[in-house]
């Protein structure tokens, strides 16, 4: 009866684990609690489970010892470099993401069919956000009354409100739906892999008219990667974005406030046409000013940085003003932010990912002519995604932003466990 009792205890526990995993794409639309808290107790689950079976090999690995390492700097730099309880806590906390990844490896080494779970889980609600974002585009507000942002758009945000975060959250999950259409693809009907196909077109389309340029340049970056490295579905992935960018010119003549806010201000913003290249900006000229100001902020200190989330602090000070637009909570890109908090050792730890990354690229893009794959296509899909959170030349959010580390994070465990799948952890 014991025995029965804890089998029912252990099945309940990762039954748990299991949907809160998969709710975690639909949560994130709600904002970072919940889906937060999701990623929280899936990791706090798993780690209960390693201490309570003894599995402490699942920690063997050099993805959670390089990030263990991160983990441990951050506490120390929030400790000793412009101490505050707001650095502390994101330090402490952050060893969840690591965790997640692991749980993550746990869950599918035991259930693999929750991948399969998973790609459903992205129909839906691609299909609900394509759906209430053209709903509002053409309508000027969404199915809960949501109003359609004009102010330099118009801009869909569908259910993210005021958040104007559409586009930043179709294009960095992409990747990881279309690689799931690829892994689960003999096992869904040919309606649903069409379905797929079209569902694909339209949130391309969608991530154009939500007017987020850093999404755009997302979606096409990791289409360009697919197509380079992918193998079996390269023709796929060519159509989608041939027909997604030949509706995109057709909407930009038809509504060009869209092609204004995507192209035209980018071009504008960077002074690309200007006659000479030191007049060009880095982005924008907000952008190059608050780059600048991290500059000088890490020039003062570059080893150590000024501690996690202090950016918000010291840009304001006299000594680092450039101009009005040289404060901002973070440094809008994720290596200078980097540098700028956490100085040339918390930059090694960003740049070191960026260069295993390459690395293992190269080595397959190689092996690609001979045919000696050494990624296969959900695999490619999945670098995809986390290549978008590494890639160091484009504007980007808060790297200690709660719902952007969830993003960052979520791919990751799923690739560890694919690459690792022909000798499980356990």
């Amino acid at each position: 009866m014991s025995n029965k009792y804890y089998n029912n205890q252990k099945n309940l526990l990762f039954k748990i684990s299991s949907y809160l995993f998969l709710s975690i794409p639909i949560l994130l639309v709600t904002g970072p609690f919940l889906s937060d808290l999701a990623l929280s107790l899936v990791s706090i689950f798993f780690l209960f489970k390693v201490i309570k079976l003894k599995k402490y090999e699942y920690f063997n690995n050099k993805f959670f010892i390089f990030f263990l390492i991160f983990y441990i700097y951050l506490i120390i730099n929030s400790i000793f470099q412009n101490q505050n309880i707001d650095s502390l806590r994101i330090s402490i906390t952050y060893l969840r993401f690591g965790l997640f990844s692991l749980a993550v490896v746990y869950l599918l080494n035991h259930d693999a069919n929750i991948l399969k779970k998973l790609f459903y889980v992205f129909l839906i609600i691609f299909t609900i956000l394509v759906f209430d974002g053209f709903y509002q585009f053409y309508n000027g507000k969404n199915i809960l009354g949501f109003i359609l942002d004009a102010s330099s758009g118009p801009r869909v945000s569908s259910f993210f409100n005021e958040e104007l975060i559409l586009g930043s959250y179709l294009s960095r999950l992409f990747p990881i739906f279309f690689g799931l259409m690829v892994y689960v693809y003999n096992e869904i009907k040919k309606t649903t892999y069409y379905y797929s196909l079209f569902l694909f077109i339209l949130s391309e389309i969608l991530i154009y008219l939500s007017g987020e340029r850093a999404a755009f340049f997302y979606m096409n970056l990791s289409s360009l990667f697919i197509l380079l490295f992918i193998r079996k579905f390269r023709k796929v992935r060519l159509i989608i974005m041939s027909l997604s960018l030949i509706c995109i010119v057709v909407i930009s003549y038809s509504f060009p406030s869209t092609k204004n806010r995507v192209i035209d201000q980018t071009v504008r913003q960077m002074n690309l046409k200007s006659d000479s290249i030191d007049k060009i900006l880095i982005f924008s000229e907000q952008h190059d000013d608050i780059i600048r100001t991290a500059f000088k902020i890490a020039k003062d200190n570059i080893f150590f940085g000024v501690g996690v989330k202090n950016f918000r602090h010291f840009c304001s000070y006299d000594e680092y003003e450039i101009s009005i637009y040289s404060c901002n909570n973070h440094p809008h890109n994720t290596y200078v932010q980097l540098l700028s908090e956490l100085g040339l050792l918390g930059l090694f730890f960003g740049i070191f990912s960026l260069y295993i990354l390459s690395k293992f690229t190269v080595i397959h893009f190689f092996r690609l002519f001979k045919k000696n794959y050494y990624f296969d296509d959900f695999q490619v899909c999945l670098i995809a995604a986390i290549l978008i959170t590494l890639w160091p030349f484009v504007p980007s959010g808060n790297f200690f932003n709660n719902w952007l580390s969830i993003i960052y994070y979520f791919p990751v465990g799923i690739l560890l466990w694919s690459l690792n799948k022909n000798k499980k952890i356990a």
